[in-house]
């Protein structure tokens, strides 16, 4: 049985409120779990205590035994170090410009720089 740390989403609608659970990898996000490990609500400013809540001894033994974080989890148990922190993924840039249009406006400035001189 292949174990992961994640999130569990409750709350009202746009109120989103998490707990963080121990889960079978097989099972749905908000259904059944092992056990409840901790909390996390965003809708809080980032300074507030109660914005994230662990157990932190019981995370330690979930670890121990091979539970696997996920990315978000293992954010908020690396900024714990209760595993070290993983290197950041980059954000993807899905706004930037196709690749034909990037070598349309290199042409465009490229004349643009032929025209001035």
């Amino acid at each position: 049985m292949s174990l992961k740390i994640r999130l569990s989403r409750g709350g009202a609608k746009k109120r989103p409120f998490y707990s963080i659970v121990i889960a079978d990898a097989r099972s749905p996000r908000d259904g059944r779990f092992i056990e409840r490990v901790g909390t996390y609500n965003p809708m809080v400013e980032k300074t507030h205590p109660e914005r994230l809540t662990l157990k932190t001894e019981r995370l330690k033994h979930w670890l121990s035994v091979g539970a696997e974080p996920t990315d978000r989890v293992a954010r908020f148990l690396g900024d714990a170090e209760l595993i070290p922190a993983r290197a950041q993924r980059p954000t993807p840039v899905k706004s930037a410009p196709g690749q034909k249009a990037q070598e349309r406006a290199k042409a465009r400035a490229a004349k643009a720089g032929a025209v001035a001189e």
